[in-house]
């Protein structure tokens, strides 16, 4: 797999705050973190954390409302191909009439532009995206028909055609089959090898902490980031859920989420 110029985004947020209306409460407030290029990140909190609104934040679906965020040095959508965003299933309408193969081709749309048609180049990219992701055979079919695990894989084969520097996805072992699950590990380890950063937000403390090299724990601000054997501390996931963190024998957590959330604490770089 070729990823142009070899690039690999850096990510720098500078007191960033986002609403989703100019008047509301902060969803994601005066976050500041730097995010080497090349780095695989689990992101990880509670849900309303504001983990898919940081997401949104990136590739410039939501604007910033305070602070500075940068991609490879520039606001967030000013290079639409550099970054690839696979967001939450219950985000897409399954319904939409369109064929697995015209899902991933629009990932090839962010380099050719609307009015210029695929090429060549455009569908080998496609078939070969589809091909890494186990989804070739079904390429006619139409996205609707098929099932959670398959069309997860599809909108992975989407993100890869984009040939991003950048790979964000929202979610995406919630509801998927093992099979699913383990080729998207499988397809990251590749892409860690291509030098492609990757944010991934996910509920399993255990997955982040043992294939990921780095952690941001989220609660609307930020509680910690850094290595998960300094993030993942029962202070810090007691202050990131709110709850008791019971550490059990085999290193595993049990959070108890019933309980208000403390006030929050902005902890130092792990």
């Amino acid at each position: 797999m070729s990823f142009e110029d070899g690039a690999s985004a850096h990510l720098a947020l500078e007191h960033v705050t986002v609403r989703y209306h100019r008047r509301a409460a902060p969803a994601l407030e005066d976050v500041t973190v730097e995010i080497a290029g090349g780095a695989h990140v689990a992101v990880v909190g509670p849900n309303g954390a504001g983990k898919s609104t940081l997401f949104k934040a990136l590739v410039g679906l939501l604007p910033v409302a305070e602070g500075r965020l940068r991609v490879h040095g520039a606001p967030p959508g000013a290079n639409k191909a550099c970054a690839a965003y696979v967001p939450q299933r219950e985000d897409v309408d399954w319904n939409f009439p369109v064929t697995v193969f015209d899902v991933v081709m629009m990932g090839r749309y962010g380099r050719l532009g609307w009015l210029k048609p695929a090429g060549r180049a455009d569908r080998e990219v496609v078939w070969r995206s589809l091909e890494q992701v186990g989804m070739a055979s079904l390429a006619r079919r139409a996205i609707g028909e098929l099932s959670g695990g398959q069309q997860q894989r599809v909108f992975l084969a989407r993100a890869l055609a984009q040939q991003p520097h950048l790979l964000i996805m929202d979610e995406p072992f919630t509801g998927v089959d093992a099979g699913t699950q383990q080729a998207i590990l499988d397809l990251l380890d590749e892409l860690k090898q291509a030098g492609v950063t990757a944010l991934i937000s996910t509920h399993d403390l255990r997955l982040a902490a043992s294939r990921f090299e780095r952690v941001m724990l989220l609660n609307r601000r930020l509680i910690a980031y850094g290595a998960p054997d300094k993030v993942f501390t029962p202070v810090r996931l007691a202050d990131a859920f709110g709850g008791q963190v019971l550490m059990l024998p085999d290193g595993a957590w049990v959070v108890d989420q019933c309980c208000p959330p403390p006030a929050h604490r902005v902890l130092e770089e792990a």
